[in-house]
């Protein structure tokens, strides 16, 4: 099915204040501004866990012009799962899951390239929780083919396709903590500080994710 013959406005949606000052502190460092892309674009602050998130993203999306014409991009940082990740990591979601419901993600493989030049990039399932996730509880969901875990993407990506037919949406998290990388460590408060760094510089990234709708996609 091809996507729509210009694309409307891009919603990026974030849990916390510090996400939120990245991406726009990210905007004025990079050169190009929410101005360059090709529709109105918004940095969303939701609040953490998949409730707050539910509720910002409807409340964004309740009086949008054009019924599923809002393109939602579910950014910030997450936990990674698989071994061998570090903080600073890219995580570009192919799909979001929350319990059985599962969330499609569109123009996964642009994104990635898109990203590449800001990091190591991972592609696959991003998984939702509602609480930090730590320890052997990593392991329980990296068995379950999972990449990564936050709190918020899943929720938002599924509130954005709920009852709006078709939209496109994508899910980008930074590592924040790792396997071998625990925030609770006094030693991984660079893994913190490396997450912010890198999620300061990808909006360029995320206005040619939304320039490619342009294009026709899946």
């Amino acid at each position: 099915m091809d996507g729509p013959s210009a694309p409307g406005p891009l919603l990026i949606a974030c849990a916390l204040g510090i996400e939120r000052l990245a991406l726009r502190g990210g905007a004025g460092r990079s050169g190009r501004t929410p101005q360059d892309a090709p529709g109105p674009v918004s940095v969303l602050r939701t609040g953490m866990g998949p409730q707050a998130a539910r509720r910002a993203v409807a409340r964004a999306l309740r009086d949008e012009a054009v019924p599923g014409g809002t393109a939602v991009l579910a950014t910030g940082f997450c936990a990674g799962l698989a071994p061998g990740m570090r903080p600073g990591d890219l995580v570009v979601a192919d799909g979001t899951r929350d319990g059985r419901e599962h969330t499609p993600c569109t123009g996964t493989e642009l994104l990635a390239a898109a990203l590449a030049p800001y990091g190591t990039v991972h592609t696959g399932p991003l998984v939702g929780s509602d609480h930090v996730v730590r320890g052997a509880e990593r392991a329980v969901l990296h068995a379950t083919g999972a990449l990564a875990t936050d709190m918020e993407s899943a929720a938002t990506l599924r509130t954005a396709v709920t009852g709006a037919g078709r939209r496109p949406v994508a899910a980008v998290r930074v590592v924040v903590d790792a396997p071998g990388h625990e925030l609770i460590r006094m030693g991984t408060l660079r893994g913190g500080i490396s997450a912010f760094r890198v999620l300061r510089g990808v909006l360029p990234a995320f206005l040619e994710w939304h320039r490619s709708l342009l294009l026709p996609w899946r």
